[in-house]
């Protein structure tokens, strides 16, 4: 891993992505960009009206003195870093900025407040997922000297999420982390038997190429899919939570059901998604 974008709106919960991306940039001596969308409309920009001018020069000036200001944390002190500031008005923007650049991961701060639904639908870091072809790392709450040393990589080894999972399952192994597979047994029209689970997991490791960590894949019955790894999660003691998203409908569909206060608070637990 030796190129990390962090995209910034400059509030609280981004400074908390650009912490923990600062502290992988020093473990893995990677290169951080830190982007700044400004937003502003080509109308604006073009303008011949010296307010509109004078408009578009005082939000770029503005967005250069905050990333000047956060030049001077400590926490950057030793890493590289580079600064964008584009008029970007559309997400998959930030998508071909990442392959321009060469980019390994996105590490993004969330807003969300309440389940794991309200972490992503609606905001503007499930844009990013919803288009981005890299592994995007979110981050809910301040997370100092975070470790990717242990991991949870929840699926349902349907084969749309073979690429996903080998992207996630190769990412994990690149930091030298420990990735624990898990399914999660819904009781509803998903329902599958012990042999019924074995078997379709058995298939998809077989096509994956990896027959020999059958063994690692773990099976929780929940009510609900984020239940379940909220459970496993705690009972492993993991770093972050790893999942598959798909790049149409981002992360919504993956988190459905009713869900209690313990996992509101779980929420906190950095996830990372891979694309399917």
């Amino acid at each position: 891993m030796k190129r990390i974008l962090v995209p910034t709106d400059f509030s609280e919960q981004a400074q908390y992505a650009l912490r923990v991306a600062a502290d992988l940039a020093k473990k893995y001596q990677a290169k951080l960009y830190l982007l700044h969308m400004l937003g502003i409309s080509q109308t604006l920009i073009t303008k011949d009206e010296s307010k509109s001018q004078a408009e578009a020069i005082y939000y770029m000036e503005l967005a250069k003195k905050r990333f000047a200001e956060l030049l001077e944390k400590d926490f950057l002190k030793g890493v590289e870093v580079e600064t964008i500031v584009q008029n970007y008005t559309i997400f998959s923007e930030i998508n071909s900025l990442a392959h321009d650049k060469g980019i390994d991961l996105i590490v993004m701060g969330s807003h969300g407040t309440g389940n794991l639904n309200d972490f992503f639908v609606g905001s503007n870091t499930e844009k990013v997922v919803r288009t981005s072809d890299f592994p995007v790392l979110v981050i809910k709450d301040e997370r100092p000297d975070l470790k990717l040393e242990k991991a949870v990589f929840a699926l349902d080894f349907d084969s749309e999420n073979m690429k996903a999972f080998k992207k996630g399952v190769s990412f994990f192994e690149n930091l030298g982390a420990e990735v624990e597979l898990l399914y999660v047994n819904l009781p509803n029209e998903k329902f599958r038997s012990s042999m019924e689970i074995h078997e379709k997991v058995e298939e998809f490791m077989k096509a994956a190429g990896r027959e020999a960590d059958v063994s690692k894949v773990s099976v929780r019955s929940d009510y609900t899919v984020e239940n379940g790894i909220y459970n496993f999660v705690k009972e492993k003691g993991a770093d972050v939570i790893g999942i598959p998203t798909h790049g149409r409908r981002g992360l919504s569909h993956f988190f459905l059901g009713s869900i209690g206060e313990d996992l509101a608070n779980h929420a906190k637990v950095p996830v990372l998604t891979f694309k399917i």
